[in-house]
């Protein structure tokens, strides 16, 4: 007896979906609710649960085919690991078992073989030339992600190992090209940027802050908040509140254009620009206006959890009224970013560094960061976007405003 597994339902507006990855191949045992297969939306990547114990029948729909809703993409065979052999139906494995035993390697996880690893994971270990068995994976069941192997390159490159490409070195006067396919997720992407080019007149204003407050007050009770709150205080929290400030001083940079009509919002839902392996991820950490620094910091830690471990859902990244994006943690000096559509303004923060400004007349060396906010200027005009950016300055170099909401 066979169990039809078919394609959930992806959320509103949300018809159909790309087959991402198969994370169990015929024959495998699958228990209840055991992830099959990751589906790749528009906006994130959702998996597929088994509805019942049993076997991995057919594949009936290959990984990069579009599926939608409803749509059977494969079947559970009833019975237990020892029947393992797929209907006739099924694919083949695609090794056949060796004529002697061969030991068991215990260093090697089912995540480490090439055919369950994304394509994303597979060009970074032929790239770095890592050997997956060696990697641990910290993606959701173990599975290897494209952070864990430029990790694992980076400690190799630490200690001094030598480079070992994991397969035969091409001549090298051979050119080579790699055609793949753009996920979902990435040509969502790409339209939704290109859109913003196309219908908002996008202008960047820059400015710069001395973090030297910030970064006190930050080491000074950064034990502490830990302690109390079981999170670490980071300056996403700060440039959040001081952004809820100058939002509430400039409500046209939280606001919106609708159709022929400007809707202006009281509240703030903050979207947390994140990286994770399938492309750029906007959660939205909603009244963060109304928010404490500790309830800021836990909530976009439990999004970068979820986002690095692919379990986004629909529901965390819609709406937003304004989008901080953090390029330093990749360390870029500055950049104009792109605003989220159909919000009006972005924040882009950048990298720290020790650089010479004068004060009080004196040449001295200041904790120093770019700041810059690209707008809408259909809606938003200059005077009030600088003084926007001018608010977050302020507030960041005195924090005191944060608390006299100043």
């Amino acid at each position: 007896m066979s169990t039809e597994i078919k394609v959930p339902t992806l959320g509103e507006s949300v018809s159909e979906a790309t087959i991402g990855q198969w994370l169990k191949q015929p024959g495998e045992a699958v228990a209840l609710d055991e992830p099959i297969a990751s589906l790749e939306t528009d906006k994130v990547a959702i998996e597929v649960n088994s509805t019942v114990a049993g076997v991995m029948g057919a594949h009936l729909a290959e990984e990069g085919a579009t599926v939608t809703v409803g749509a059977v993409i494969a079947t559970i065979e009833a019975g237990g690991a020892a029947a393992a052999a797929p209907k006739a139906a099924a694919p083949a494995p695609a090794v056949a078992a060796p004529a002697t035993p061969v030991a068991p390697v215990e260093a090697a996880s089912e995540s480490s073989d090439p055919a369950v690893l994304s394509p994303a994971v597979r060009r970074a270990v032929l790239e770095y030339g890592i050997d997956p068995a060696t990697i641990k994976g910290t993606g959701k069941d173990g599975r290897i992600t494209k952070e864990d192997v430029v990790a694992a390159a980076q400690s190799r490159a630490a200690s001094g190992a030598p480079v070992v490409p994991a397969a035969v070195a091409a001549p090298a006067n051979e050119r080579r090209e790699e055609r793949v396919k753009m996920t979902r997720l990435r040509q969502t992407i790409a339209k939704r940027l290109k859109s913003a080019q196309n219908d908002a007149a996008l202008l960047t204003t820059f400015n710069d802050v001395d973090m030297s407050a910030v970064m006190e007050a930050r080491n000074r009770f950064k034990d502490s908040f830990e302690k109390k709150h079981g999170v670490k205080l980071g300056f996403m929290s700060f440039f959040a509140k001081a952004a809820c400030l100058a939002l509430k001083d400039i409500p046209a940079v939280n606001a919106q254009i609708q159709g022929d009509e400007i809707v202006y919002f009281d509240y703030v839902d903050l979207s947390v620009a994140v990286s994770a392996p399938n492309g750029l991820v906007v959660p939205v950490v909603r009244n963060v206006d109304k928010m404490g620094f500790a309830d800021i910091e836990k909530a976009i830690a439990d999004y970068g959890k979820k986002a690095k471990d692919g379990a986004l859902t629909m529901a965390d990244m819609a709406g937003g009224t304004f989008t901080i994006s953090n390029g330093g943690v990749f360390g870029g000096l500055m950049s104009t970013p792109i605003i989220n559509p159909p919000q009006s303004a972005v924040l882009g923060l950048h990298r720290i560094e020790d650089r010479p400004v004068v004060r009080n007349g004196q040449i001295v060396i200041r904790p120093m960061m770019y700041i810059a906010l690209s707008y809408d200027h259909r809606i938003i005009d200059g005077r009030e976007a600088v003084t926007a950016l001018k608010t977050i300055k302020e507030a960041i170099e005195d924090p005191t405003r944060l608390l006299i909401d100043l």
